[in-house]
């Protein structure tokens, strides 16, 4: 079993989650899937609305080099934020965001031709489905939102007796994606509570540790517990947003003031890529040469630099260095066109 980095879990439950949550992805078929694993040298975009899924980079990042399934590997992270003055989370319809997502993976496809799509957010996972890319791609392409909701179902299965909180954005907490999909599994509704935590991923982008994120992160568990009547029940975190996870001590912090402290919590992050580690195509080289680039239509701050390499490095000094030396592209993809049509 691959090694991921920080494993929130018990080890019971933690061999659980292992099996589940390489279910079928998201959205990639399993023919496309098939043909990416016989290839040798493969190109790998991961994109996100902003930095937090730069973790699931590291993670591919370093994994599959021990993992040795591919010659050599191109890593790209395409940061698909679009303006500094606010993301997909603070559009107003529904369209826009799926629009503007549209345009950045026709971008994302035409520039850096990938073999795999690895979409690291909830929210735009949530809107993939609606875009004219997903209906023409033939390029396989994993949203992260089925890591989440396996892992979310695999631990509250180890637990009957258990309760469990889904921390998300605003967006993702509207798309009501996870909760419906553990619904449809049986689970009952009186077991799962959905906390929205808005603004908290653009804090956390800005300092992971900083006074503000503190802020935000305590308020957002003491107005989630309020929601539980049973506080004697175990208690089942998640994470689901990928900005969550570089505070994961935060959170520790903030459950333990209020007397509370939960069995596990679960990040998707550190499950998303297991379906890429199959023990078939494992040890076909010797060795796998990696390259990693990060691209960004928005300048990053020198303090995000500076804030999540540090995150980053004891993880995969290859992305710390590649945010070092990101690449600024002012025109990566077309935006303000879609935003003209505003009341």
């Amino acid at each position: 079993m691959k090694n991921n980095f920080g494993a929130l879990l018990p080890l019971s439950l933690l061999i659980l989650v292992c099996t589940s949550c390489v279910e079928n992805p998201t959205f990639a078929r399993e023919d496309g899937l098939q043909n990416f694993f016989r290839k040798n040298e493969v190109t790998i975009v991961v994109t996100d609305s902003g930095l937090g899924g730069l973790s699931i980079l590291a993670d591919a990042v370093e994994q599959l080099k021990n993992w040795k399934s591919f010659q050599k590997i191109d890593f790209v992270f395409f940061n698909a934020l679009f303006s500094n003055e606010g993301g997909y989370n603070a559009l107003k319809t529904h369209q826009e965001k799926v629009s503007i997502f549209d345009c950045a993976l026709e971008s994302l496809e035409n520039e850096y031709n990938p073999d795999l799509i690895l979409i690291g957010c909830n929210t735009l996972s949530g809107i993939y489905d609606d875009t004219p890319f997903s209906k023409r791609t033939k390029t396989p392409v994993q949203g992260i939102i089925d890591a989440g909701v396996n892992l979310a179902s695999s631990s509250l299965k180890a637990y009957p007796e258990s309760k469990i909180i889904l921390f998300a954005t605003q967006t993702t907490v509207s798309q009501n994606t996870h909760k419906s999909e553990l619904l449809k599994k049986g689970y009952l509704p009186e077991r799962i509570v959905y906390q929205a935590c808005p603004e908290l991923a653009r804090y956390i982008e800005a300092d992971y540790k900083g006074d503000e994120t503190v802020m935000l992160i305590f308020a957002y568990v003491d107005e989630a517990l309020q929601k539980i009547n049973d506080r004697t029940a175990p208690l089942l975190v998640s994470l689901n947003c990928t900005h969550y996870g570089y505070s994961l001590e935060i959170w520790k912090k903030a459950f333990r003031s209020l007397g509370v402290e939960p069995i596990a919590f679960l990040n998707p992050n550190l499950k998303m890529n297991d379906f890429l580690f199959r023990p078939q195509y494992q040890n076909r080289f010797i060795t796998t040469d990696t390259s990693v680039r990060i691209v960004s239509m928005v300048e990053i701050e020198k303090k995000k630099v500076q804030s999540l390499g540090s995150f980053l490095h004891p993880l995969s000094p290859q992305t710390a260095e590649a945010l070092q030396k990101y690449e600024w592209k002012e025109n990566l993809f077309e935006w303000k066109s879609f935003m003209k049509n505003r009341e």
